[in-house]
């Protein structure tokens, strides 16, 4: 069977027309800013045309309720009122007065819509947006039905998705503050399988997480409703992102009233979920606050080291899971085996309290932000299997789809659900090279390191059939000629040295 790319590098269709336009849009602005310019009109769109819809089916109902905001509520839609509905942005798209129609239209969207007060962009009047460039956007998207019809049900989301991927490679470094790959997202889902009950991501950036988690219990045949999504995120303008990002997907989220940092003001701080799932900041040196130093989510597995957050991260997570709780995450490679600032043993707790249910090692190049490789940990507050981890080594995994950038294919994804499926039900056997499962006696041999290659080994070669002492004859006479032709390459270059007056 083919491997299939992710749709996230699939550049067709209205998504790649957008984006086009989009770049063209851009002038010299910095790709941080346009970002949202872009990614509020396609917000605005949608929040249009889902207002359009539910007002065209309430007056073919001819009960008058079409002017009823409860009506709207009621099905998660915002209401949007006349003077900011997508045709009074279609019939200003050749003004000049463009950009002032748009910010109109967000400022009185926020005033009927409470949740979303203070989030939307009202920047498009601004002298550096090229107004007639920002009307020709706006005819691009009025020239497409894009919300909730037939295939087209999911558009507008792969177009917000699709631009945000791009814009985290044109910000490169940067873009570790607000965008997953989606390869890496469906990759954690796949595994944790969070079909029902409480979601949360501690940093959640711009809602990958919780994007990926609905779009598989869609897949799945399950209900969207079965879950409830809970996110924190400290970046003002990130925090925006994923308000908007969950709201066209339909996912009703609490990301709390504000963005706020995670460890100094958890807005959550008594909740307990069902699934975490996260890719922190990677070895973040400016986490701790002396505000810390006793903080009870150090309590049981040892106070972090002020100099790196990753285990931080992980204390925080595990003091938020349910009994039967699961996490998911990213760290950067240093945490399965670093000793410094108590991290060996605060990891060696963890193990030790039968936390550890699967560590996954990712091959480079996943992230525009970094080309680091990284792993992924998975743990479980009931394991399975008590005493066991799962070992996968999945670094000759991925396809590059660009000179930077590697991506999981959809084949890549499937089949590490299918070998973590395998584990769960006691049918997995080992693969030298690729997967091992171990048990917590061998993982404190090797001092409680968490390193995958440390236990899967090294792949078994096919026996070609040649004998053993055949082989070495061979090999041998390969080696002295080798030799052969050595000291004759060294008489040359001696010979040559000389003549230029120098010996060796």
């Amino acid at each position: 069977m083919a491997n299939k790319k992710t749709t996230n590098s699939a550049d067709v269709g209205f998504e790649k027309q957008l984006w086009e336009a989009a770049d063209n849009l851009r002038g010299s602005m910095d790709a941080s800013e346009y970002k949202n310019v872009i990614l509020g009109l396609i917000f605005l769109k949608y929040i249009s045309d889902s207002y359009q819809d539910k007002y065209d089916a309430l007056v073919a109902e001819g009960e008058g309720f079409e002017n009823d905001k409860d009506e709207y509520i009621v099905e998660n839609i915002y209401y949007v009122p006349s003077g900011a509905r997508w045709s009074v942005i279609q019939e200003a798209s050749t003004t000049p007065s463009i950009g002032m129609t748009i910010d109109a239209a967000m400022e009185q969207i926020e005033n009927e819509n409470p949740k979303l007060k203070g989030i939307l962009p009202k920047n498009f009047a601004r002298p550096e947006l090229n107004q007639a460039r920002l009307g020709e956007v706006v005819k691009l998207f009025s020239n497409i039905k894009m919300h909730d019809h037939g295939n087209e049900k999911d558009l507008l989301g792969r177009a917000y998705e699709y631009c945000l991927s791009h814009f985290a490679e044109q910000e490169g470094k940067n873009a570790g503050e607000f965008y997953t790959p989606s390869s890496v997202v469906r990759t954690i889902v796949e595994v944790l399988k969070p079909f029902n009950g409480r979601v949360y991501d501690p940093c959640c950036g711009s809602g990958g997480m919780f994007v990926q988690s609905a779009k598989f219990i869609e897949n799945h045949g399950g209900k969207l409703k079965d879950i409830s999504v809970y996110g924190q995120e400290s970046n003002p303008t990130t925090w925006k992102l994923a308000q908007m990002n969950l709201a066209i997907r339909g996912i009703d989220a609490n990301l709390g009233p504000h963005n706020a940092d995670t460890f100094t003001n958890d807005l959550f701080p008594h909740e307990k979920m069902d699934y975490i799932m996260a890719n922190p900041p990677f070895n973040d040196k400016k986490w701790f606050n002396e505000s810390l130093k006793d903080d009870p989510r150090w309590s049981k597995y040892g106070l972090p080291p002020a100099g790196n957050a990753n285990f931080a991260w992980i204390e925080h997570m595990i003091s938020h899971l349910k009994p039967n709780g699961k996490i998911g995450l990213v760290l950067a490679n240093g945490a399965l085996s670093s000793q410094s600032g108590g991290e060996g043993a605060i990891r060696e707790n963890i193990i030790k309290d039968d936390m550890v249910d699967c560590i996954i090692a990712m091959p480079e190049k996943l992230f525009y932000s970094t080309g680091i490789p990284v792993s992924l940990w998975f743990l479980n507050k009931n394991k399975k299997h008590p005493g066991k981890t799962l070992f996968l080594d999945a670094k000759d995994m991925g396809t590059m789809v660009s000179r930077k950038l590697r991506e999981f294919t959809d084949d890549d994804i499937k089949r590490i659900g299918e070998i973590y499926d395998q584990y769960q039900k006691g049918t997995l056997e080992d693969k030298p090279g690729h997967w091992a499962t171990v048990s917590t006696e061998d993982i404190a041999k090797q001092d409680y390191i968490l390193t995958p290659g440390r236990y899967v080994g090294i792949e078994e070669e096919e026996d070609d059939g040649v004998p053993f002492d055949e082989k070495m004859k061979k090999l041998t006479s390969e080696l002295s000629d080798l030799f052969k032709q050595s000291n004759k390459l060294e008489g040359e270059i001696r010979e040559q040295l000389g003549r230029l007056g120098y010996e060796i």
